[in-house]
């Protein structure tokens, strides 16, 4: 897939990041845009199901979700270097997961990938492949082209072997592990670090 292969609408929804310059950017009927706040419930639904896979101590309830968003997503929308870019992801105009990059270190030129599905769609490998390729072709996308950034980076679980195989297909680089970094079932588990930079991405 190429930037070639990317449709861009230059308008999006009314509350987008001012720092992006495609408000919206699709492939084969994926889309990535900033978040609505009709999309918060349910993206708080995932996150509360899939806490094994997320830095994510205990269950947010529908107030700490929105007083997330208030306090620390929405305020940020016109902020040039806003620390989280999060993004809603669209399959068929229908929301499907979300994620984007955050922790980003504007001054060094990094950012770190978030994805999250639907968990009704994590169970078929195929699909889940699918749209977490595509994803990552949209991160780079973003990262490269629009935010001219020069490295993105995960942090995996190793537990999660299916889901590194896909980065890996994407051709990130496994950087380095944390060894024994995380507590999962009371068992000590490594994180993976893999990394993609703007070089390869001109190649």
């Amino acid at each position: 897939m190429s930037a070639d292969d990317i449709h861009i609408h230059p308008i999006g929804p009314s509350n987008a990041y001012s720092c992006l310059i495609r408000k919206q950017i699709s492939h084969q009927g994926y889309s990535i845009r900033t978040i609505d706040p009709g999309d918060i419930e349910l993206i708080r639904q995932w996150r509360n199901a899939q806490m094994d896979v997320l830095r994510q101590q205990h269950e947010i309830s529908p107030a700490e979700q929105l007083a997330y968003f208030e306090q620390q997503i929405w305020p940020t929308l016109d902020d040039s270097q806003p620390k989280n870019l999060l993004l809603a992801y669209l399959l068929d105009d229908k929301l499907i997961g979300y994620g984007g990059l955050v922790h980003i270190a504007w001054e060094h030129c990094r950012a770190e990938v978030s994805f999250l599905l639907d968990p009704a769609r994590t169970n078929d490998q195929y699909a889940y492949r699918c749209d977490f390729l595509v994803f990552l072709q949209l991160m780079k996308i973003l990262a490269f082209e629009d935010l001219k950034l020069q490295k993105i980076f995960t942090e995996t679980y190793a537990t999660r072997t299916y889901h590194i195989s896909v980065l890996e297909a994407a051709d990130f680089i496994l950087e380095g592990t944390l060894r024994q970094h995380v507590f999962l079932d009371n068992r000590p588990v490594n994180s993976l670090i893999h990394s993609f930079l703007r070089c390869a991405y001109a190649r």
